[in-house]
């Protein structure tokens, strides 16, 4: 995720970091060249059809409706994704406090903290397609559950404790459920694929609108209303996703370095620093 300061003027003009301008750059180049050669064309070759701008006017409205409208969409995917790894910070924390209160074997508590760690970084990790070593997050989950199922036969958790702390795996596993629902149900390949072909085809048709008042400017007007389009198109892409590995995703590893520090303090270990944006970027 990006991490800035308000953008001043020179910001808003050349930082590149967290813009989706690099991605679509090929693809407004291809739109400006086309452009360029229909207005090369009409005034040297051949005349091309000079094209009426209301039709355009009602594409272009009709176009940017159906963008906000997958914008919302995509967004929605993202701040959903965020509540829900916001809410693993605030059942880690609730955790050290409850097992705290009701675990009393100093071993089990490690263990039943140590196992959250775990999850965490397992769901992280599942969540991007990452390789590495540890349990998966329903292995750590269930070792949890052992520790807490023993010590409940066994006598040394009473059974309000039992249920505060089942209570709380079940909140944990709640989220990994709605986190897990998110990655595997991508929004519907047919708006994309909609999106992408209506904003090609408006971009590649738009200068025939454009040959008779601005000329040699067509193809700047044609690129800025492209870095519209294809940008907001990117942008949604990207929102889409918020488990991926793009600039405008969620900083996962940021996320579970904060629940890091939390688990650290309570099992007496030396407490890692947290993570900072590089580059302006948190990860």
């Amino acid at each position: 995720m990006i991490i800035r300061d308000k953008p001043g003027l020179r910001e808003l003009l050349f930082a590149l970091r967290g813009s989706v301008l690099p991605v679509i750059a090929p693809s407004l180049a291809v739109v400006a060249l086309v452009a360029a050669g229909l207005v090369a064309l009409d005034r040297w070759v051949t005349a091309m059809p000079h094209v009426s701008a209301v039709p355009f006017t009602v594409f272009g409205v009709a176009l940017s409706l159906f963008l906000g409208f997958r914008n919302n969409a995509a967004y929605d995917r993202w701040w959903e994704a965020r509540r829900l790894w916001g809410g693993l910070v605030a059942d880690t924390r609730a955790l050290i406090r409850e097992a705290e209160v009701f675990v009393e074997a100093e071993a089990e508590r490690r263990a039943l903290l140590a196992g959250q760690r775990q999850f965490l970084h397992g769901l992280r990790r599942a969540l991007r397609g990452e390789a590495g070593e540890g349990p998966t997050p329903e292995a750590a989950l269930q070792a949890m559950n052992r520790v807490l199922a023993t010590a409940r036969a066994e006598g040394r958790l009473d059974g309000f404790g039992a249920r505060t702390l089942s209570g709380r795996l079940a909140s944990i596993t709640l989220a990994q459920a709605g986190c897990e629902r998110i990655r595997a149900t991508p929004l519907p390949y047919v708006y994309s694929l909609l999106i992408f072909r209506t904003s090609w085809l408006y971009c590649l048709l738009l200068p025939l609108a454009l040959l008779d008042g601005p000329g040699w400017m067509a193809p700047v007007f044609v690129t800025i209303v492209a870095y519209v389009f294809f940008g907001l198109a990117e942008v949604t892409e990207e929102l889409a996703h918020p488990f991926g590995a793009t600039a405008n995703a969620l900083p996962l590893t940021a996320i579970c370095r904060t629940c890091d520090i939390a688990l650290a303090e309570a099992l007496g270990e030396p407490v890692p620093p947290p993570l900072l944006p590089v580059d302006f970027r948190l990860d």
